[in-house]
């Protein structure tokens, strides 16, 4: 029935009123008595205005359903005095006591029986729209004579309310206009809630409230009022709603719940008129007359103490017949008792029988009927009665449940043994005649409590499987705040064992959420038991209640504020993958973890998420979702954290790479995507090279490389001739390099190690005696993957040493894999016939352009250094040799060169190899190749050991500096510097001090320009990080004479040069500890004799040079005033110490606090 359409004045709508007026009551009214508010009949105000009457009168009729006691079926009242409800509620409305009828409304809905004339009225806004004000009524309206009874405030606990109904999601809209019955509302909620009816707070609705309040200050930026509460209440985490205790879930915050507060929706009940009778000779004997509307204070203080001298009688009464029902209760009992007795001493037969004679109709139980054994109140005398009954009664509902329900059948005859097993339990009965009264009174001092939760369930004992899961369900909740984080982990298996067997789906969701949060942030041992419980869960009850009960777990604590949580979120993804619907795992759980993957902050988590998505990887079967594997394979390998990428490497790329094998796009479309956008950074890198993306994608093409090798393996040519049996030689150690993770090793790969050694044999054999003819996986390789590839090699930047090194691990990775009959056969002509290292090829004048790339050292250090036979090194001498001589004939740049010198020299197994090559280049006819070496050895002298210096390196630079060319000397003084940085053997030291001596003070290198530079520039680098003895003795006195010439020199050019490379010098060696000796006599003078070339070749570096000689001036002048004061700074010293003396000693004798301390620096007055 519409709001809008219902008239609350209209009493026929009662079907009990209508009854009541054909039954002849005084119920009809004239219209104008209608009009005029007043009534003729039963609803008359005069009648009823004393509420307390109307308690009176229903003192023998308080049940809730409204069927009225038997005290009140005896009263004899007629029924021309019933009242209904509803036509109370409809006289209330005609006379406009809304607050009264809105307070009968509110009592109505509480105890469940909600009026729809009520409902309906209240609910009409327009009811109250329509009203200006006060009602006349309202206004008229005085205290009845019984006066008003304060009732009991209705106490509504937090821990009580229903958080259910406060959806987040709902309708959040509010209408701004309050209505008059909202208002009133309101106040009856203050009323009820006033200090003298309202009861202390308790302890869990103050955490509660304590947790909101904080939730609400942090929210709207009330911070510093936030931390001072949380100080207020430090023995709470406000961080952490299950630290409140409530086992239900978190409630929205405050303004949420303040905003619903007066808009609950009732829920609906079925309503039931109750209808009462009135004894006139119990109400009080002037109640009938008509008082008037105004009453004194001295009337209504008499009637409220009639009307309390009246239920006092009343208690009385009820008393003494409760009294005497119990006696009753007690004979019937021992009646009961006495015939027991006879019927044990009978055979039990006739009990047994029963069921199969009267086979009771098997409607389905209520799941916790009859399943107990209940203890409470069973004494000596009737234990075996009473166990006879209920294991009678159990095993009917045993049998009606085999027979309708298919879900228990596995556990049935374990049901039906435990109800056999409990039938034929008997007791010893005593041969006594007590009373039972006296028993019952006897065993009331064993102290047996069965009125709280806990007795409750102590008092009664499961007899079934499925009551013992119910049973665990209600107490699991209760035991999980009471156990120590640290061993909370214990619980898991009783947790999942309840949430497996648990017939109601809300319980088992309540028992996934305690597993979850069953610790605030757990480790990794407590993780994995709680993914192990998972995994056994997801087995035991399949892929639907595993979606519809673990997922959901899952996604509320994807945004968990502890990182374990999250990483505990991450985890079960990846090991309920398996257990999972396929549509479930390439959609929810993918777009879970990739959104964790790109949100989630803290590096472990997005570890474990890589993880898991290569877990994902591994049973995915949707062709669709490639792209999206794609995208995120790049995203986790551009991730900031080391820890990711490795993850990255070791399972998500073994994994992606798998399922792209399966789908046949691994060479198709995977590795050919790296390549392209490999070459796509090359050309915008022009001016810049990205290294780190290059690294990104050369990196996962390396770890591509055993997923390309299986393919090989598994689509070749002898793939149908591949049988275990026979001698097959087992597979090198050292045949593949060592893998990442044992996803990227290839027996892994392929399938067992024995398989791989049989694939490996006949591979090797095909490739040496047949061929690759029809071998479509290793021509794709050879005819486009390598020449790509060595393309891309030959446009990186030589001087990078990154790439060069990128390039060099990915080779070698690369020919180790695919063995040495294919490196010596694929991999090392194509090589050859792009360097073409023939003799005939060389050009003195042009020189040779793919010799200056990074093939060369690529080539040098990742193909020829993979196998380390003596015909392999042999093979890399030659190819160094000839790279040397070919550059230095040519006049090309070195950089190739020296770049694979670098990275070789990097690896000390390969010094004696680099040092064979030089001493080529040492004892070469021409003076280019020798001097190319000279400067080689600078490359190869850091990590090399003294002892080799000492006994190769050093001859050869020597050797070098007795031959007559200017230029091939000049070429040895870098690694004259080198070896005066890096070595501290003296007798070595002495000897290249000799020969650069030698340099500086022959005559004959007075005008070679060039020597002096290169020396300048030596001792520039080499100065700040040589021997000091060195630096002071050698470097700085000659820098200042090669400074002093400089101001004689005429050319200008070479003036200018000279006093650039010294600015560069002194700038470096300002830095390095220099004596007070050494300031005044050779490094001031040196930087003086500087400023005057710069005043007229370069007034910018004039500055400069000004700024440094102040400084070094003040320096030295600040010394010379520290030696002043140094006799002064002896005595002071000592006085000093007499004080520090007394001042620690004082100070120890303070053992209170900060207080004390302040004392001491207080001046004494």
């Amino acid at each position: 029935m519409a709001a809008g359409n219902v008239n609350p004045f209209n009493v026929s709508d009662s079907e009990e009123e209508a009854e009541q007026r054909q039954d002849g009551a005084d119920t009809e009214r004239s219209p104008s008595d209608e009009a005029q508010g007043h009534s003729l009949g039963p609803f008359s105000p005069p009648a009823y205005s004393d509420p307390a009457a109307l308690l009176s009168s229903n003192r023998t009729s308080p049940s809730v359903d409204g069927i009225p006691a038997s005290a009140a079926a005896v009263s004899g009242i007629g029924a021309e005095t019933r009242v209904s409800l509803d036509a109370i509620a409809a006289q209330l409305l005609r006379d406009q006591y809304i607050l009264t009828a809105l307070e009968l409304h509110t009592e109505l809905l509480e105890a469940g029986r909600e009026l729809p004339r009520l409902r309906d009225y209240f609910s009409n806004p327009g009811n109250f729209e329509r009203q200006s004000g006060t009602p006349p009524a309202c206004k008229e309206q005085g205290v009845g004579p019984g006066g008003p009874l304060n009732r009991a405030g209705s106490i509504s606990t937090l821990d009580s309310l229903d958080f259910a109904r406060y959806s987040d999601d709902g309708n959040r809209e509010s209408d701004e206009r309050v209505a008059e019955c909202e208002i009133a509302s309101q106040e009856r909620k203050n009323y009820k809630s006033s200090p003298e009816t309202q009861e202390p707070i308790r302890p869990l609705e103050k955490r509660a409230l304590n947790f909101l309040v904080n939730e609400y200050l942090l929210k709207n930026e009330y911070k510093l009022t936030s931390i001072t509460f949380s100080d207020e209440n430090d023995d709470q985490d406000f961080e952490l709603w299950d630290d409140v205790g409530l086992n239900i879930p978190k409630p929205p915050d405050l303004l949420q719940l303040y905003r619903n507060c007066g808009n609950s929706q009732p829920l609906h009940r079925d309503n039931v008129d109750v209808a009462v009778s009135v004894d006139p000779s119990d109400l009080p004997g002037d109640y009938f007359t008509q008082e008037p509307v105004q009453q004194t204070d001295v009337i209504q203080q008499q009637q409220q103490q009639e009307v309390v001298q009246e239920l006092e009688y009343q208690i009385s009464l009820l008393n003494s017949e409760k009294q005497s029902l119990a006696e009753q209760i007690k004979k019937l009992q021992s009646d009961i008792q006495a015939l027991q007795r006879n019927v044990s001493s009978e055979p039990t037969a006739g009990v047994k029988s029963t069921p199969s004679k009267e086979n009771p109709k098997c409607d389905k139980p209520p799941l916790d009927n009859g399943q107990y054994l209940d203890i409470r109140g069973v004494t000596e005398t009737d234990s075996s009665s009473d166990t006879t009954k209920t294991s009678t009664s159990t095993t009917i509902a045993t049998d009606c449940t085999e027979n309708s329900t298919t879900a228990t059948q596995p556990h049935s005859k374990l049901k039906a043994n435990g109800q056999q097993s409990k039938s034929s339990v008997q007791f010893d009965q005593p041969n006594r005649k007590l009373s039972p009264a006296f028993h019952q009174a006897l065993l009331s001092f064993c102290r047996m409590s069965a009125d709280s939760r806990l007795g409750s369930e102590v008092s009664r004992i499961a007899d079934s499987e499925q009551s013992v899961m119910l049973m665990l369900g209600r107490c699991l909740p209760h035991i999980v705040p009471n156990v120590l984080l640290a061993k909370r982990e214990e619980l898991i298996p009783l947790i999942l064992c309840t949430a497996c067997l648990h017939p109601e789906p809300k319980e088992r969701d309540q028992l996934l959420h305690i597993l979850f949060n069953l610790i605030k942030r757990p480790d990794d041992e407590q993780r994995q038991m709680i993914l192990t419980g998972c995994v056994a869960f997801a087995q035991h009850v399949g892929p639907t209640r595993v979606e519809a009960e673990l997922l959901p777990q899952c996604w509320e604590q994807i945004n968990h504020k502890y990182p374990e949580r999250r990483l505990l979120v991450a985890e079960a993804c990846g090991a309920l993958a398996p257990y999972l619907p396929k549509e479930i795992r390439s959609s929810l759980v993918l777009s879970m973890l990739q959104q964790m993957l790109a949100d989630d902050k803290a590096d472990m988590v997005r570890e474990a998420v890589v993880k898991s998505l290569g877990v994902i990887m591994g049973y995915i079967d949707d062709p669709d979702k490639y792209s999206q594997g794609f995208e995120l394979m790049l995203l986790s390998l551009g991730d900031p954290s080391e820890r990711v990428v490795s993850a990255t490497h070791q399972v998500f790329i073994p994994a992606f790479a798998a399922w792209c094998t399966e789908l046949g796009n691994l060479q198709s479309q995977l590795i050919p995507s790296l390549l392209t956008r490999i070459e796509k950074l090359l050309k915008q890198g022009e001016y810049g090279l990205d290294e780190h993306k290059l690294h990104m994608y050369l990196s996962a093409l390396q770890s591509l490389i055993p997923s390309l090798f299986a393919v090989l393996l598994q689509n070749a040519p002898f793939t149908s001739r591949v049988k275990l049996q026979g001698d097959v030689p087992p597979i090198e150690v050292t045949r593949f390099p060592r893998p990442a993770s044992p996803l990227q090793d290839v027996a892994t790969i392929v399938g067992s190690r024995e398989q791989l050694a049989v694939l490996l044999h006949l591979y090797d054999h095909q490739l040496q005696h047949e061929g690759t003819t029809g071998w479509d996986s290793l021509l794709w390789v050879v005819n486009q993957f390598l020449p790509q590839i060595i393309d891309i090699v030959g446009r990186i930047n030589v001087t990078s040493s990154t790439c060069v090194h990128e390039f060099s691990r990915f080779f070698w990775r690369l020919c180790r894999t695919f063995g040495k009959i294919f490196t010596n056969t694929k991999v090392k002509p194509q090589f050859q016939e792009i360097l073409r290292l023939s003799e005939e090829n060389v050009d003195a004048t042009a020189g040779n352009g793919i010799l200056t790339k990074a093939t060369v050292p690529i080539y040098a250090t990742g193909v020829l250094t993979c196998y380390n036979q003596e015909e392999d090194r042999k093979l890399l001498v030659g190819f160094l040799e000839d790279v040397m001589t070919t550059l230095s004939l040519s006049h090309a740049p070195l950089d190739s060169l020296k770049a694979s010198f670098v990275e070789l020299g990097a690896n000390p197994a390969y010094h004696e190899l680099l040092l064979t090559v030089l001493w080529y280049g040492v004892v070469h006819t021409s003076a280019l190749v020798r001097c190319t070496a000279a400067r080689m050895f600078e490359r190869v002298l850091r990590g090399m050991s003294e002892a080799l210096i000492d006994k190769r390196v050093a001859p050869a630079l020597i050797t070098l500096c007795s031959g007559p060319e200017f230029s091939v000397r000049i070429s040895t003084i870098p690694a004259f510097g080198t070896i005066m940085e890096t070595v501290t053997q003296k007798e070595l030291l002495e000897r290249v001090k000799m020969q650069l001596a030698s340099f500086l003070e022959d005559p004959q290198y007075q005008d070679q320009h060039s020597l002096h530079m290169e020396i300048i520039k030596t001792f520039g680098r080499v100065g700040p990080n040589a021997e000091p003895r060195f630096r002071d003795e050698f470097v700085l006195p000659h820098l200042h004479k090669l400074a002093l010439c400089n101001n004689q020199q005429t050319v200008e050019s070479k003036r200018i040069d000279i006093a650039t490379q010294l600015f560069e010098a002194y700038s470096a060696l300002s830095c390095c500890f220099i004596s007070e000796e050494l300031m005044v006599n050779h490094f001031l003078p040196g930087l003086r004799c500087l400023r005057t070339d710069m005043e007229q070749l370069s007034p910018e570096h004039e500055v400069i040079l000004s700024s440094m000689i102040k400084e070094c001036e003040i320096k030295v002048e600040n010394k010379a005033i520290g030696e002043a004061q140094g006799s002064i700074s002896i005595a002071a010293s000592l006085v000093g110490e007499d004080a520090k003396t007394k001042f620690l000693s004082k100070m120890g004798q303070l053992t209170t606090s900060g207080a004390m301390l302040a004392n001491v620096f207080q001046r004494k007055k």
